[in-house]
């Protein structure tokens, strides 16, 4: 499955709507795309939103859409 992070890059700032940031990543679950978030980034991870068959379709039409991998 697809989720999309919602984060703010700042931990020390108030988080603030305009400066959220998103990416995307492949997972089994909602907590395991949570865990790998806050494991492999120093962001202020927001939320982790499952992407459904039409969300993640009309993501993958922005030509800026990749897959964040986790070594």
């Amino acid at each position: 499955m697809v989720y999309k992070v919602y984060y703010q890059e700042s931990m020390d700032q108030n988080p603030k709507r305009e400066m959220t940031q998103s990416f995307f990543l492949e997972a089994d679950s909602h907590a395991e795309a949570y865990a790998m978030a806050q494991k492999n980034t120093d962001y202020n991870i927001e939320t982790v939103e499952e992407l459904s068959d039409a969300a993640l379709v009309y993501e993958q039409a922005d030509p800026e859409f990749s897959l964040t991998t986790f070594n």
